[in-house]
């Protein structure tokens, strides 16, 4: 079986000439792309909000749509719209439909639907079956409550679902990247380690390749022993070095991968080098989980955010900053102390560029330009504004022993200085959660998109 990964993420570019070439004599059976990862924080999912930009996704959607109806092979996107709530898949879909209708296309779509309701996680907390991903403490039952959007990291069956039913395109909700393209191999009968294994190098694109891009593909063609990497774009090359240090990429070891399902072992993979830019990986192999879990990402609103960023150019300031710093905290509780808790705010203050170790004021220091970034969040929009104004101006007129000056010790490159940055949130919940199905969490809706096929 071939199989094309289009790009390392939906949005990020690839080579087109690369990918049309990748069809011209051999096409593959089945094309996928990873849409979405937690990596940019808890606030898009919270906001419902994709991260990646909406015309970049359109334009790498087309060309690849495209050429899975001419070829009549599925399209699998996993993590739609970078999150992957129904807020993410439903904009994801939007793409897709205007696609569409723009060139006259005609196929059965499928959208996996991933969110959880805060009773279902309540009624896993209660029985017992959350499991930490690490040495955070579990979440008690307030702390569930307070989530706003909850989304399970599906693996491959879902997927295989769909595919199983005639889905041609395949939106999935929030997904595991493996699961993008072990779905077809397992659907086929291929070995689940090399599998999960090919999978897991391929889901970044030409990543695992030099020169390294997140913004490339790569063809995979998996056998019954054995599976082989080459890169779409002829400028970059797979080796053994490249392909094997993948395995570290994300994991917290170089020989396990851990999916819901079970866990490929890759103590006994052998890595050659069959062509200058192809590599072929065997003998990895697969255990299956006693206990089958999937990752809920629960986000809960902090409040509220105000910015203001400044530079500091005068050596003498530099060197006070951790006082300065200390000092502005002080008088904004002070002066605040009638008005708001100490709850209502929080103040991070953050240096950058900053000589270390800083000497003291008559030392001799180097001359540079160091960054401060002021960062309010507040229980609203107005308290962080508030508040961020006040430490902004006390710090740009703050006093130091030595200092020469009363102009003003920041410089600001952006008017207005004081940003509002809107709602903040925090991930609440970030654990695995024991099921009984690893498509319990899933809902899966088929349309017919548009009307005549141009392929």
């Amino acid at each position: 079986m071939k199989i094309i990964s289009l790009t390392g993420m939906l949005g990020y570019g690839y080579d087109r000439d690369a990918l049309v070439e990748a069809f011209r004599n051999d096409p593959p059976e089945y094309i996928g792309v990873d849409a979405g990862s937690s990596d940019p924080g808890p606030y898009y999912l919270g906001a419902g909000k994709a991260f990646t930009n909406r015309s970049a996704v359109k334009r790498d959607t087309e060309i690849a749509l495209l050429l899975a109806m001419e070829h009549n092979i599925p399209f699998v996107i996993g993590t739609a719209g970078g999150s992957g709530s129904s807020d993410h898949l439903l904009w994801m879909r939007e793409i897709i439909e205007e696609i569409a209708e723009e060139q006259h296309l005609s196929f059965k779509m499928a959208c996996i639907y991933t969110d959880v309701d805060t009773e279902y996680l309540l009624k896993k907390y209660q029985d017992g079956k959350v499991i930490p991903l690490g040495p955070q403490l579990p979440p008690d039952e307030e702390t569930i409550r307070s989530c706003t959007r909850i989304v399970s990291q599906i693996g491959a069956g879902p997927i295989m679902e769909a595919l199983k039913n005639g889905a041609q395109v395949v939106l999935a909700g929030r997904a595991c990247d493996t699961a993008i393209y072990a779905a077809p191999c397992l659907m086929k009968g291929y070995d689940p380690g090399l599998a999960y294994h090919m999978a897991k190098i391929m889901e970044c694109g030409s990543l695992c390749a030099k020169p390294a891009a997140a913004a490339d593909g790569m063809i995979a063609v998996i056998e019954k022993d054995y599976f082989e990497l080459t890169p779409s774009n002829p400028i970059r090359s797979c080796n053994i070095t490249s392909v094997a240090a993948h395995t570290l990429y994300e994991q917290s070891s170089p020989y396990f991968i851990t999916e819901p399902d079970g866990t490929a072992d890759l103590r006994n993979s052998v890595y050659e080098q069959i062509t200058d830019r192809t590599v072929r990986v065997s003998k990895s192999t697969f255990k299956e989980a006693e206990t089958k879990t999937l990752k809920l990402e629960g986000v809960s609103l902090a409040g509220y955010r105000t910015i203001s960023f400044a530079e500091i150019c005068d050596p003498a300031t530099i060197a006070h900053i951790d006082t300065i710093f200390a000092g502005v905290v002080e008088f904004v509780a002070q002066n605040l102390g009638s008005t708001y808790q100490s709850s209502d705010y929080t103040i991070q203050l953050r240096k950058y560029g900053v000589p270390a170790p800083l000497a003291d004021a008559t030392s001799p220091i180097p001359t540079t330009n160091a960054g401060v970034l002021i960062d309010v969040i507040g229980k609203t929009q107005a308290i962080a504004d508030t508040v961020c104004s006040l430490v902004r101006s006390r710090m740009l007129h703050y006093d130091y022993e030595g200092r020469k000056s009363t102009a003003g010790n920041l410089a600001f490159p952006f008017s207005p200085s004081d940003i509002s940055m809107g709602a903040v949130y925090r991930f609440s919940f970030y654990h695995l959660v024991a099921v009984d199905d690893l498509n319990e969490t899933s809902h899966i809706e088929y349309e017919q998109i548009g009307g005549s096929n141009n392929g």
